[in-house]
């Protein structure tokens, strides 16, 4: 694992870092996640996932919630939402709690 690597398990609850927020952009016609001085456009998929970061439930969890809310499976579910939060987080955009 590189320096630049966080590590990030299922078991972690993470939220939003400190200045970075969700928004839509009306320029772009989409959303964006907004950090200082870095702006991310996310898909809806992504967009669902930011918003479940609610700082009590833990990324496992969140997995769980969606493979039943998609009737998914949830070893694939869980695969993307760790993929996803791990580049959150190599890009200093999430808080681990």
């Amino acid at each position: 694992m590189s320096e630049d690597t966080v590590a990030i398990t299922g078991g972690m609850v993470v939220k939003l870092a400190r200045g970075v927020r969700l928004r839509h952009d009306p320029v772009r016609g989409q959303t964006v996640l907004l950090a200082p001085e870095l702006a991310m456009a996310v898909d809806e998929i992504a967009v669902k996932i930011i918003e479940a970061l609610d700082g009590q439930r833990n990324l496992d969890t969140i997995a769980d919630d969606f493979a039943a809310e998609f009737q998914a499976p949830r070893e694939q579910i869980a695969t993307d939402v760790l993929a996803f939060i791990r580049e959150l987080a190599n890009r200093r955009m999430l808080q681990v709690l």
